[in-house]
């Protein structure tokens, strides 16, 4: 079967695709969620363990309160309720990764319940349910490429907060997983509860596919397909399995509930092992832990502190400040970009001005340099006096990109650049009007295409003019004074 085989359009197809979606993100704490090893990414391989993490015996854990509120924070900005009392639970499997030989999880009593995540069209959304929003703990990592013939365990990752969000089969398509699972992560970056890295492991996704006859209400057999780390993987991977499925169904096969492994190199699914019910991990209550109670006056301070999240963010730029929704999109997309964005507006720019340079100049630097928002070097304020020396008149848009080049070069104020570089637009009237008459004399062809009526070479004598002026003269006066003389445009 061809790999891309799946990319055909969704209504060419047969049978309907049905996903749910589990998401672990691992939670930004300092330390552990049961101890007090750091976090930190990248470190020397069993550099960040104890007793307690590796579980040896007589370790007992100890709740970390800050991943706790991390999760209720999380929890209530995807809409769920909370539990009056939460616990943990035993989680029972055996794996290399897994040091104690069960993991510290919550069953029955998860930190959050029936939220919902919207996607799709901002006018008319797709609100997709999420079931359970629960709070557990990492395992280690196994890797098959250290040692020649071997595998070896890295326990650096075994107790690190992990938030896992279980969704509804609610989704329909690739393209509407990829979609929640880019609104969750901009939750999860808008609210700081994760930094949401997929290439760190740091948002990881499970994703629950089956297929049935298009108008069909019966759900198929689930094959769940584990760990995937990219956007790409995650809509690849579906559709494969999809498709898959359908195949041998038409063919008159049967389906087993499985988990399978995406191979990233092939771009095929593999089947890794038959899919676990709730009663193969025999769950039962953690007997080092305690539940947990969350009072109603905590959590209601976690929500008051919740600071405007994407999605609102996105309906106010396109009612209240009129952008597209692709741009508002763009600029929601990163909160750090959209925070430089409300800062631009806040020292004076215009709606309109600002998206538009954000959007363009600030976009197209980083992308080109590959840097982050966070590390570009003007500051809001700068870019807006920038914007206001155009909107003044004293420079042109042309001028302005060159001023916008070197303050981000040498960090120079715009005023002092247009001083040093002679950029202040010419406004005068009378000096303009000796040049645009030289111009006029110098190009007798499209003058006279002008005067029979084609507007386009008025264009071009605008361009010369600017060219003398070296981008100096102010276009709309430069308009004005050729269609005066000429009569054309």
């Amino acid at each position: 079967m061809s790999s891309n085989a799946g990319t055909e359009p969704a209504v060419d197809r047969p049978y309907e695709i049905v996903i749910g979606l589990e998401v672990h993100v691992e939670l930004t704490t300092e330390s552990k969620i049961f101890c007090g090893c750091p976090t930190r990414f990248g470190a020397e391989p069993n550099s960040q363990v104890c007793p307690v993490c590796l579980g040896l015996p007589g370790a007992l854990p100890v709740l970390n309160a800050f991943a706790l509120e991390q999760a209720v924070r999380a929890a209530l900005a995807l809409g769920c309720r909370i539990q009056e009392r939460a616990r943990f639970d035993r989680k029972n499997y055996h794996y290399p990764d897994l040091v104690k030989g069960y993991q510290i999880s919550q069953f029955d009593l998860p930190v959050g319940y029936d939220g919902f995540l919207e996607v799709g069209d901002p006018d008319n959304p797709r609100r997709i349910r999420i079931r359970r929003v629960h709070l557990e703990e990492d395992t280690g990592k196994s890797l098959h490429d250290q040692v020649p013939g071997a595998s070896v365990v890295d326990y650096n990752r075994s107790g690190i907060p992990l938030l896992e969000i279980v969704s509804e089969p609610d989704l329909r398509s690739a393209e509407e997983a990829r979609d929640y699972l880019a609104q969750l992560r901009q939750v999860m970056l808008y609210t700081g509860v994760s930094d949401a890295r997929m290439e760190e492991g740091s948002l990881r996704v499970d994703c629950n596919v089956s297929v049935r006859p298009r108008g069909s209400e019966t759900l198929g057999t689930v094959t769940e397909i584990k760990n995937l780390n990219s956007f790409r993987s995650v809509v690849r991977a579906i559709e494969y399995e999809a498709r898959r499925q359908w195949e041998v169904l038409s063919a008159g096969g049967t389906l087993q509930r499985e988990t399978r492994h995406w191979d990233e190199r092939r771009e095929v699914t593999r089947a890794a092992r038959r899919k676990e019910e709730a009663d193969d991990y025999r769950y039962f209550p953690e007997p080092d832990l305690l539940p947990v109670e969350l009072a109603a006056d905590w959590v209601e301070s976690i929500r008051a502190a919740l600071p405007e999240l994407p999605g609102a963010r996105r309906r106010r730029y396109v009612q209240a400040l009129g952008l597209s929704p692709r741009d508002a999109e763009t600029l929601v997309a990163d909160p750090e970009l959209a925070r430089y964005f409300e800062e631009l507006l806040a020292a004076g720019a215009g709606v309109r001005d600002a998206a538009a340079w954000v959007l363009t100049q600030v976009l197209g630097l980083l992308n080109a340099e590959g840097m982050t928002i966070a590390a570009f070097p003007v500051p809001p304020a700068r870019l807006a006096r920038l914007l206001a020396l155009v909107d003044e008149g004293t420079i042109s848009t042309t001028a302005a990109k060159e001023v916008f080049e070197e303050i981000v070069r040498t960090g120079a104020e715009p005023d002092a650049v247009v001083e040093a570089r002679g950029l202040r637009q010419i406004s005068d009237q009378a000096a303009l009007e000796e040049i645009v008459d030289r111009v006029i004399a110098a190009n007798p062809g499209p003058v006279a295409d002008i005067r029979a009526g084609k507007g386009k070479a008025l264009g071009f004598l605008v361009g010369q003019v600017m060219k003398e002026t070296r981008g100096r003269a102010n276009p709309q006066l430069v308009n004005s004074l050729l269609k005066e003389r000429l009569g054309g445009g």
